[in-house]
């Protein structure tokens, strides 16, 4: 079983639509207090090194496609494993799009896949998990 720490988890805006569904806004202030900085780049080098000395055997991402630069960073930066968590915000941009006929939706999911790994990701998570595991199996 892995353990690992949010290391890199980022005040984001795309929690929004998780957060909605679980009714999970904060009551009040924010959640900033234990969320990084999207602007602090170097932020993610000293929380992959406390999360190393805490034994952490998985690094973890999230959200993951506006960090495509810090999933490269970590894995170019530690030995141990990137996990990548697409949230719903990114979830819930490309299903509303592809409802309406914006884009295609299994390719836009697919790509989207592919730069998360391309980035450096050895784990993804992601609500398209089952879909795009059948369409990779078709593949092949």
């Amino acid at each position: 079983m892995y353990e690992s720490h949010y290391m890199n988890r980022y005040a984001s805006s795309f929690y929004g639509p998780f957060r909605e569904a679980l009714d999970s806004n904060p009551r009040f202030g924010d959640k900033k207090t234990y969320q990084m900085d999207p602007a602090n780049y170097r932020e993610a080098l000293v929380e992959m090194e406390e999360d190393e000395a805490e034994g952490a055997d998985v690094l973890l991402v999230k959200p993951a496609m506006p960090y495509l630069d810090v999933i490269r960073l970590l894995r170019d930066s530690s030995s141990l494993p990137v996990a990548a968590y697409q949230v719903s915000g990114e979830y819930s941009m490309i299903k509303a799009a592809g409802k309406l006929k914006m884009i295609e939706e299994e390719k836009v999911m697919m790509e989207s896949l592919l730069c998360i790994r391309r980035a450096g990701a050895n784990i993804i998570l992601t609500y398209f998990a089952r879909k795009a595991a059948t369409l990779l199996r078709g593949m092949k």
